[in-house]
């Protein structure tokens, strides 16, 4: 076991020399890595801008980090908590994001403008770090974008003057794939002011293909003009099972074994919680599709599923859809038989009309694929939620005549297999679902399939749409699903951090791990 023989927690930084560099991966496996020694390890991302979240822990009861911080987190092996990403902007337009602090949404730092936010913010985000400092024994990291953003440099909360605030170890990480990282290793050590460069005590190089002997003698050179090692040189790894963290990254289809089954996620330019999918692309005979045309769409078969995710506007997406011809390709997929599955936004869009009396985000009518209405709301819901998909065959009559059901409510085919089955996941959305009244009385039910207005199927059962973010990462769900067709249990999230533990201790330079953390680099 790793001895910290310090008053607060060692403090270890990510930084990137772009954005998509393998900041956020290598944090959740450092993260990993150092809660298998034993130690207390928390992580650490002062500002994060991703509409991927989750919800956590908060003094107000529960409130948004990104997601990127809650699997590492987990990878950690401790309890989320807002203060592990104090900060959250999550864009609504090119030039406007939702400001979250602490895990609730601000209206008051959302009007602001951006450099005028950082002086309002530092004092929280200050007061997080250090509150997790005195809690832990090991705090990670994770810088955003680059920090030699010398624009930016006066109004930084997220890279350097966090660094220097807790005196933070720096790894240097950059993508050798796109070509000039030796510049761009350079390049940002150069910008940086001389103190902040002695916080920087190693340089990763990620995503290499070919053999690495071929290197020499770019990192003793580098080394020479800086005086910083090259620590570590790691391999291209397409399917490390870790979520991105921005973007549709692997927008390409995979699939690994046979094909059983295609799934085709509609990446809408305003797509949020896409991570949750992430697991689907781990499972032997699954191909997961981002789909953005209908041309994508028209060669699955009744067997495939379509799936509209989330969404952080709701009606921009879903007017999108509608130019692109995506919701014909959608309800016409539906219409001969195959399965659409609706999640938040996606629910919210299969109804027959989306009602915004705030004018938050406007009136239109949905896809009419399920007899449903949504109300937009001023406020947001943010929770975590426990629900049992509904078995009549299983519960006692009584229970499917109760309340909350319209129609019949035992799970049809194709979920049939979540019949009974109870699941964990979260809910992020403003605005309320209900079944539409006229279409009540003229005979048109929804069937609930989960409690609390949470999952609807129509009819036929090959749609449904559900609030309940997260499905596809419940073990329980996930076995359900696709445990049948497997010769291997369904991959965990737990395997996932594991094997990027395993990846980083064989490729850094040996014991560079031990003594960076001890302090003796």
């Amino acid at each position: 076991m790793i001895q910290i023989n310090t008053p607060k927690a060692r403090c270890i930084m990510v930084l990137g020399t772009t954005s998509g560099a393998g900041k956020s991966w290598l944090t959740t496996a450092l993260c990993r890595h150092y809660a298998r020694q034993g130690l207390k390890v928390a992580p650490f991302k002062a500002q994060n801008m991703s509409n991927n979240a989750r919800v956590v822990a908060s003094e107000n009861g529960q409130g948004e980090i990104g997601s990127a911080q809650y699997f590492q987190a987990l990878a950690a092996k401790t309890v989320p908590d807002v203060r592990m990403n104090p900060l959250l902007l999550k864009p609504e337009a090119e030039t406007h994001s939702q400001v979250v602090l602490l895990g609730q949404v601000s209206a008051d730092l959302t009007a602001l403008p951006w450099r005028e936010r950082s002086s309002q913010v530092w004092p929280q985000i200050a007061a997080a770090l250090d509150a997790l400092c005195a809690e832990n024994d090991v705090l990670v990291i994770e810088g955003a974008g680059s920090p030699a953003e010398i624009n930016l440099h006066s109004s930084d909360i997220v890279n350097m003057r966090i660094a220097l605030h807790c005196n933070a170890a720096c790894l240097l990480v950059t993508d050798i794939d796109r070509g000039g990282a030796f510049a761009h290793l350079y390049g940002t050590w150069a910008l940086l002011p001389e103190n902040e460069r002695g916080l920087i005590k190693g340089f990763v190089l990620n995503k290499f293909r070919g053999d690495a002997a071929l290197l020499a003698p770019a990192p003793q050179m580098l080394q020479d003009l800086t005086g910083i090692p090259t620590v570590a040189v790691l391999p291209m790894w397409w399917r490390h099972g870790l979520p991105e963290e921005d973007g549709i990254f692997d927008a390409h289809c995979t699939i690994t074994g046979e094909l059983v089954l295609t799934v085709a996620v509609i990446a809408y330019p305003r797509i949020s919680n896409l991570d949750e999918f992430q697991l689907l692309k781990n499972i032997p005979g699954v191909r997961l599709l981002w789909a953005r045309s209908p041309a994508q769409l028209a060669d699955l078969n009744i067997n495939d599923w379509v799936i509209l995710p989330g969404s952080k506007n709701t009606i921009g997406d879903l007017i999108w859809l509608r130019q692109q011809g995506l919701d014909a390709a959608v309800v016409r997929h539906a219409g001969q038989g195959g399965a659409v599955l609706g999640i938040c936004a996606g629910l919210q869009m299969l109804g027959e009309a989306l009602i915004d009396p705030h004018s938050v985000e406007g009136n239109v009518p949905g896809l009419g694929l399920l007899p449903l209405v949504t109300m937009f709301e001023k406020n947001k819901i943010v929770r975590h939620t426990q629900a049992t998909f509904h078995d009549c065959i299983a519960a006692p009559a009584l229970e499917c005549d109760s309340d909350w059901v319209h129609g019949e409510v035992d799970v049809a085919a194709p979920w049939a297999a979540l019949a009974g089955v109870k699941v964990s996941g979260y809910e992020i959305h403003q605005g309320s679902t209900r079944q539409h009244p006229a279409m009540a009385e003229a005979g048109d039910l929804a069937r609930a399939v989960l409690p609390g207005d949470l999952a609807w199927q129509n009819g036929l059962g090959n749609v449904m749409g559900l609030y309940l973010h997260g499905l596809f990462e419940d073990p329980s769900a996930l076995q359900a699903l696709f445990g049948g067709n497997l010769k291997e249990p369904v991959p965990t999230l737990d395997s996932v951090f594991d094997g990027l533990a395993d990846y980083i201790e064989r490729h850094f330079e040996p014991d560079f791990l031990t003594t960076f953390v001890a302090g003796t680099t």
